[in-house]
């Protein structure tokens, strides 16, 4: 996204230009990503422990374009402040505590396949003027998981079959299959998850102060919802479902599920 073109002394509204500088743990992250992911497609090393590499370094440069996507459209939607906030450079550290918005989705990416809707982005929503804007920003982060969805399932129907390594393409699959996870569990109309914050300024005031209360809880509720057997079986019904509607092969990324657990080699 373009922004304001910046003056002499640097700033662009009043912000430095150093707060829109891709961080260089990001740009470590991309590269981490860019080198695993050549090594994984021409054999390099442990393929199993480059396809880890691969998917993990993958997963958490997503996590941090899903928490920009959130930043830049809270800037441009009225929220100046964020940019001081360190959201638009793209540093995962920035993102609430590092526990929950890195550790804990790579756990349970290992452990149950699933992508986690990990950091946040604290928004002043005082500065933000009307409800449509509201939604748009909490929209704009499973919007990201869904465009790089469907880039990668793109990339896994078309590049596949012209050849290559299978556990490269696992590991693609794989990935694919972590955006949708996340795109499904962000759109949850669950309080305090991007679903549920969508709606939330369009609810009237006694709903919304009842969302209010729940909010910080939201990551309680869903680990609550997805544990009970009936909800977590909608869920993945849903998520197989979408799969296979978008062409990914399910065979490919439960290989690649397979392949980043490379201590059970």
């Amino acid at each position: 996204m373009a922004y304001d073109r910046p003056g002499a002394d640097g700033l662009v509204l009043g912000v430095p230009r150093a707060a829109f500088r891709p961080s260089p743990i990001f740009l470590g992250l991309v590269a981490l990503f860019a080198v695993s992911g050549v090594l994984a497609w021409n054999g390099y090393g442990n393929a199993r422990f480059t396809v880890f590499l691969f998917v993990v370094s993958g997963w958490l440069v997503s996590l941090c374009l899903h928490e920009y996507a959130h930043a830049v459209v809270a800037y441009r939607a009225g929220d100046r402040d964020i940019a001081h906030r360190g959201y638009l450079t793209l540093n995962p550290l920035k993102y609430t505590h590092p526990l929950l918005s890195i550790v804990l989705p790579v756990v349970v990416l290992l452990l149950g396949g699933i992508g986690l809707p990990g950091g946040a982005v604290w928004v002043d929503r005082h500065s933000i003027p009307g409800r449509l804007r509201h939604s748009l920003v909490s929209l704009a982060g499973p919007a990201t998981n869904v465009l790089f969805m469907l880039v990668l399932v793109a990339a896994v129907r078309l590049g596949a079959q012209s050849g290559g390594p299978v556990e490269f393409w696992a590991g693609v699959a794989l990935l694919a299959f972590l955006q949708l996870t996340a795109s499904v569990l962000n759109l949850l109309p669950v309080p305090g998850l991007d679903g549920g914050n969508m709606i939330q300024p369009w609810l009237n005031p006694q709903w919304r102060k009842m969302y209010d209360l729940f909010a910080p809880y939201g990551f309680i509720l869903l680990f609550a919802l997805l544990w009970n057997p009936r909800i977590g079986g909608w869920f993945f019904d849903a998520v197989f479902a979408v799969g296979d509607l978008v062409g990914l092969p399910s065979w490919l990324y439960a290989t690649g599920l397979d392949l980043i657990r490379f201590w059970q080699s």
